[in-house]
């Protein structure tokens, strides 16, 4: 694998400046460090002499396959204009087999024109040896990155690449036995709503959320959720703080419901009786239970860092209903 070099204008803006840090201008030399740390690198000095390296994880070029270092790093299409009826998100970072099985329901079910964009997040990310890409179609793609960038991260690498005007986010451990996206496809188109899905969850306080039934709720769960992909550019991405998928649901569901504390909310609609199946979740279930809490409450404090007096966004009561991994 051959990792991206110093690309030749950073190593130029470099040179001019440790020549002005020489002469002691250290005005340009401050200069020409943001125009360093702008183009995604840091210089670190040592004496007369300097290291430049990557600000972020690099890129790694391997003949024609680009793993990526960031999210930002990956090229977008969100300026283009919109093909097919959604683009559909799945974050692979193990468990191969149930990334095939959700690639496989969509590929039965979904509406023509579906593409499927699947993260392979880090070189770790178990991938099937090709299984998983061997079953992508022709409006598929798959994306790498170099280093587990982490759940949100991975989220936004897809969303990158989505063609689609409706964007959905959903998990490996969910089967697809019939139509379910159209339904979706077609609650977001509403301009009241923001967000929807099959799994949503009240609260009477922000500060606990319980399982509710169909209807308005105040977040969409994470296994399946459709939103409009214009609503991601004007409101994205994701907060790639949240690297354990836990809990970035109900931010984001509040992110794209919040309209300002002086105006009326937008909705979030669980809708019943959608053809799927929720099979186990390995990224919850592969953790000890010590571990999956210290993440998922760490994870609720973003949450309350940015809504925790947003009662404004509440529909109503909680449905006091045990909430499910």
């Amino acid at each position: 694998m051959t990792r991206v070099p110093v690309p030749a204008e950073v190593r130029e803006w470099a040179e001019a400046r440790a020549a002005a840090r020489r002469v002691k201008e250290w005005a340009e030399a401050d200069r020409l460090r943001s125009e360093i740390e702008a183009a995604g690198w840091t210089i670190v000095d040592d004496g007369s002499r300097y290291r430049i390296s990557p600000a972020h994880p690099a890129d790694v070029v391997d003949g024609e396959t680009v793993r990526y270092g960031r999210s930002a790093n990956v090229p977008s299409v969100l300026e283009e204009a919109t093909v097919g009826p959604a683009s559909v998100v799945i974050v692979a970072s193990s468990a191969p087999d149930d990334v095939v099985r959700a690639i496989r329901s969509l590929h039965a079910t979904a509406p023509d024109g579906t593409g499927i964009i699947v993260v392979g997040d880090g070189p770790e990310a178990d991938l099937g040896d090709g299984q998983v890409e061997a079953s992508l179609g022709d409006r598929d793609e798959i994306v790498l990155t170099s280093v587990a960038l982490g759940y949100a991260a991975a989220v936004n690498c897809g969303i990158r690449r989505a063609r689609s005007s409706v964007v959905v986010v959903m998990d490996g451990s969910v089967e697809l036995t019939g139509d379910a996206l159209s339904p979706l496809i077609d609650t977001v188109t509403d301009p009241t709503v923001a967000v929807a899905g099959p799994f949503g969850i009240r609260s009477e306080d922000l500060r606990r959320f319980d399982e509710a039934p169909a209807g308005d709720v105040d977040a969409i769960e994470g296994y399946l959720m459709a939103f409009r992909r214009d609503d991601y550019v004007s409101r994205g991405p994701l907060d790639e703080h949240f690297r354990f998928y836990r809990n970035l649901d109900i931010w984001w569901s509040l992110v794209l419901r919040d309209e300002g504390e002086d105006a009326t909310p937008r909705r979030a609609v669980a809708m019943g009786g959608l053809p799927i199946i929720r099979h186990e979740h390995r990224g919850w279930t592969s953790l000890p239970e010590a571990e999956r809490d210290r993440r998922s409450k760490r994870n609720f404090y973003r949450v309350l860092d940015r809504f925790r007096d947003r009662r404004d966004l509440l529909v109503g009561d909680g449905s006091a209903l045990p909430m499910s991994p």
